[in-house]
């Protein structure tokens, strides 16, 4: 698992939203659903450069939150647990 920090860009605002875990990292122009059950389109990842961990964040990704009229804004409420796990 890859742990990284997500950072909303709310107009000229980055705001740091929380740590999570990925089976693989994000990429530009993906969509991901965030642990508070909403969509959100990765604009930019960034990964540490020199840097050593085996606990902490490894890279930052940079999102928004997808439009409303866009089907994977639907999705809200999705219970990760529930609804994908065998």
């Amino acid at each position: 698992m890859i742990k990284v920090l997500i950072v909303l860009h709310d107009g000229d605002d980055y705001i740091r939203m929380n740590k999570v875990y990925f089976e693989s990292m994000p990429v530009t122009g993906q969509y991901i659903i965030n642990s508070d059950g909403l969509s959100y389109f990765v604009e930019e990842v960034a990964q540490f450069a020199n840097y050593v961990t085996s606990k902490g964040a490894i890279a930052i990704v940079i999102v928004h939150q997808a439009k409303k009229d866009q089907p994977v804004s639907e999705l809200y409420g999705l219970n990760i647990e529930h609804d994908l796990d065998d």
